[in-house]
């Protein structure tokens, strides 16, 4: 670890900063000022491609100089933009005046003033800001959360066997397969993720109050409106918000934010799930040499990747919360309310992707403990109630549910001969009789997945 993720102040830039590095290249102050000098790059690129009068003069050799400074923009350049912003106390304004920088005693020096023609800042921030959700989302987090799927269908095929007792209110219930239950939640993570992939991420394009007031005074004869549209479409890979204010809605990334706390609730149920299976021995957990559970108790192996991974789906999800229910509210047609908590969006992906790479950590070190689960499907008989009652409702014997009622409720064993005596005294053919002691905890599971998917 070095001496800055030590002095970091937030975990996901210190503890985790080896978990969360991928983000950086999206998330950071030199990210967005990276996309912001995109934005007025490509902007530039097409004004000059439209062509207007005054840029008629612009070759397509001229705009490769545009792509040399985008390909040169190092983190290193990024700082001389914070100096710059030192001076301007503007960080958009910044980057408008590093592109000009650049470009002076170049082919396209006559062209500076058309850097940023028109532009209010959000119309750079609300491009630039939806490229680096769309870019992180796309390039890290979706490959996290397919590898998680992977993970959850692989353990639904090799547990596909495993006959489980199942918990209702924390009570024992009739038995399922253990491959099934990991099927659950891949099932709920599948339109989750295909939705994440398709997410369509817009941005905000228009001028100062949304208009185009300033492009169309400048030139009325042109369409600025399909402009702006086709500038986002072909060059940014935007859809365009077409009535705005100053800013974007942020409805859209409201939409997205709430997706990402809809995955996070499935994985969270997961982990809550998972860490109740290995407390009652269910699982087993790996041991890695050198490992310390516990402080003070040696036996100790704690869930902690579980707990973990809960934890940080916690801080992302409350986050993801806040920015969903405040960026979509903004006084009139522009406060500065939304510049300062979009700097935050970064921290609630940060903490997702240390949770889903903790739940995969955990999920690679369980190991089935069927010797538990079996004992715990043997020591209650008394699940098949509902079997039996089901099955003396088909042959109609009266008041079979309250007769098992009365079997199985309460501190008394239930066992294999309980139930035999019980199908004993009952007036049905030796047939049923047979279909009836014939079940067992371990074999009364239903379909499995692979039958209830069809």
């Amino acid at each position: 670890m070095s001496i800055h993720a030590l002095c970091a102040v937030s975990p996901t830039d210190g503890r985790y900063r080896k978990q969360t590095e991928p983000l950086g290249g999206y998330f950071s102050e030199y990210a967005l000022i990276h996309y912001r000098l995109r934005v007025e790059v490509e902007y530039l690129k097409a004004l000059c491609e439209i062509p207007l009068p005054q840029l008629k003069w612009v070759k397509a050799d001229d705009l490769q100089l545009l792509d040399g400074v985008m390909a040169a923009f190092t983190p290193e350049e990024a700082l001389k933009v914070k100096e710059i912003e030192a001076v301007t106390n503007h960080d958009v304004k910044a980057v408008e005046y590093y592109l000009k920088e650049q470009l002076k005693g170049s082919a396209l020096a006559p062209a500076l003033e058309f850097v940023h023609f028109g532009l209010t800042s959000q119309d750079v921030n609300n491009t630039a800001q939806p490229m680096m959700v769309r870019d992180a989302v796309n390039l890290v987090m979706v490959p996290v959360l397919k590898e998680v799927l992977a993970r959850l269908e692989e353990v639904a095929v090799d547990w596909q066997h495993i006959p489980l007792l199942a918990h209702t209110h924390g009570q024992p219930a009739s038995p399922t397969i253990l491959g099934k239950e990991m099927a659950v939640f891949a099932d709920r993570l599948k339109p989750m993720l295909q939705a994440l992939e398709s997410f369509e991420h817009s941005g905000k394009f228009g001028g100062a109050t949304g208009n185009f007031n300033a492009h169309l005074v400048a030139y009325p004869e042109i369409d600025w409106v399909d402009f702006g549209n086709q500038f986002l479409h072909d060059r940014l890979g935007l859809k365009r918000q077409r009535v705005t204010t100053q800013i974007e809605h942020y409805d859209d990334l409201a939409a997205l934010l709430h997706l990402m706390i809809r995955i996070n609730t499935v994985l969270l149920d997961l982990d809550r799930d998972m860490w109740t299976y290995i407390s009652m021995n269910y699982f087993t957990q790996k041991l890695k040499e050198g490992e310390v559970g516990s402080s003070a108790m040696p036996h100790k192996v704690n869930p902690i990747d579980f707990e973990n991974s809960e934890g940080n789906l916690g801080v992302a999800n409350a986050t993801f919360s806040h920015l969903a229910e405040k960026l979509p509210v903004s006084r009139l047609q522009r406060d500065l309310t939304d510049s300062t908590v979009m700097r935050n969006i970064g921290v609630p992906f940060a903490h997702s992707l240390i949770a889903w790479k903790s739940l995969l950590r955990g999920m690679g070190k369980v190991v089935v403990n069927t010797t538990q689960i079996r004992k715990a499907l043997d020591d209650n008989w008394a699940v098949l109630a509902e079997a039996i009652q089901t099955i003396l409702r088909r042959e109609g014997v009266p008041n079979p549910y309250e007769q098992l009622k009365a079997l199985t409720r309460g501190n008394q064993t239930v066992n294999a001969e309980t139930l035999a005596a019980f199908t004993d005294q009952l007036d049905i053919p030796e047939t049923v009789k047979r279909e009836i002691k014939a079940l067992t905890p371990a074999t009364y599971t239903g379909y499995n997945h692979i039958n209830l998917r069809k």
